[in-house]
């Protein structure tokens, strides 16, 4: 499954992961607490509650949250909540501008299949021009 983390669909993460660890329904059943109908039902789910993901990526040992946090990282505008320092909030803060692997070859990936320019992914993305340029001479094969 190509990752685009612009669609989201958790159902079908959550089932390709099970195909991948040959993970048995009836261990399945068990862990989730539900019934075979209700696993189907839940790969047919665009998206989930968070405390039924939090089981699923618990029993698959794989972080379905850092889908949404990709999407966030490429997808969400900048804007100034991310940019200053709300020091009166007791939330957790976190950096917007940290880039996972998977992040940097999507991007690498984009300009070697000609997709997308340098430029277009600096101006969609957020990512600073020299940043992408330095992914571009480090990972270069």
């Amino acid at each position: 499954m190509n990752s685009n983390f612009r669609n989201i669909h958790i159902g079908k993460y959550i089932h390709l992961r099970v195909t991948e660890s040959n993970i048995d329904l009836p261990r399945i059943c068990n862990f989730m607490k539900c019934t075979e109908t209700e696993v189907s039902e839940m790969y047919m789910q665009e998206d989930l509650s968070t405390h039924i993901l939090l089981r699923w990526s618990k029993l698959l040992d794989y972080d379905f949250f850092r889908i949404y946090s990709q999407h966030l990282i490429l997808y969400a505008p900048p804007s100034a909540s991310f940019q200053k320092a709300d020091n009166s909030s007791r939330l957790p803060r976190f950096r917007k501008n940290i880039y996972t692997r998977e992040i940097i070859d999507f991007m690498l990936e984009l300009i070697e299949k000609k997709e997308k320019t340098k430029r277009q992914i600096t101006e969609e993305y957020g990512i600073p021009y020299t940043t992408l340029c330095k992914w571009i001479a480090k990972h270069n094969k």
